[in-house]
């Protein structure tokens, strides 16, 4: 069978958050397709990779505007955005107390960095590497928003763990899914395409009670493998969805169907 050609050859792809659990897979099919990847991340990538990286704040605009002048000044056109990077709330692997993510005590402080990281780093990144693309009239903006960012977290599922979702979760990946038709509205003109994907849970050790009961909510039965993800982005990243724009697409086994 004849391999899909993405063409990514020699596309300068930024991606936030690119040393993380989602983001490194997403990475290495980058740069399998060859394309220059350009991590932005709080820490270095856990293995060495030819992704070349920046350790910066996405929520520090002036941080972004600096790595921004290095593209400018090395004369290099950004092709693709994805503002991958978040705060993430797994359910532990061992109970746990987590009294302060009831939304009755939720911290003020905890929602501020939340929102700040999850929501406002994508806002701030889109602002400013979006309108560096939008000179050159072509871009493609991803954005990763999660199945809850569909539908609202079924809470009964960490009980057993003593895990709570906290309200920010919901909160920000709804508000990327704003985000993105926004985006893809006001620099379509531009002929900046952006879309949003909303991916369920990757399957990470988790815990057996979590494990039965989430697969239980899944029609596949089971949550992702670590690299399922990857094809989905490639193809966003390419040509092949040339006129997909605004979209959020789904790939959550069919979790939001039922």
């Amino acid at each position: 069978m004849k391999k899909i050609s993405f063409n990514l050859d020699n596309k300068n792809i930024i991606i936030t958050g690119g040393s993380g659990f989602l983001g490194s897979q997403i990475t290495n099919a980058l740069i399998k397709e060859r394309a220059n990847v350009y991590i932005i991340d709080i820490k270095k990538p856990k293995k060495k990779t030819s992704a070349k990286y920046f350790i910066s704040d996405i929520t520090n605009e002036n941080d972004l505007k600096k790595i921004l002048n290095f593209f400018k000044v090395k004369k290099i056109k950004i092709d693709v955005l994805i503002n991958n990077a978040a705060i993430d709330y797994p359910p532990p692997k061992t109970k746990t107390k987590t009294n302060s993510l009831e939304l009755e005590t939720f911290p003020n402080t905890l929602w501020d960095k939340d929102i700040s990281v999850s929501l406002k780093g994508s806002y701030l990144c889109t602002k400013v590497f979006g309108s560096y693309m939008s000179k050159f009239k072509k871009g493609i903006i991803i954005n990763v928003s999660s199945d809850l960012g569909i539908i609202a977290p079924d809470q009964r599922i960490y009980k057993k763990s003593g895990f709570i979702k906290p309200v920010t979760y919901s909160v920000v990946k709804h508000g990327i899914i704003g985000l993105t038709k926004y985006t893809a509205s006001y620099w379509g003109k531009k002929n900046i395409r952006c879309n949003a994907i909303a991916p369920g849970g990757i399957y990470n050790n988790q815990d057996s009670s979590f494990l039965k009961k989430i697969n239980q909510l899944i029609p596949l039965g089971r949550m992702a493998k670590k690299k399922e993800y990857n094809g989905l982005i490639l193809f966003l990243c390419s040509d092949l969805s040339s006129y997909i724009s605004g979209s959020v697409i789904v790939a959550d086994g069919g979790r939001t169907i039922i």
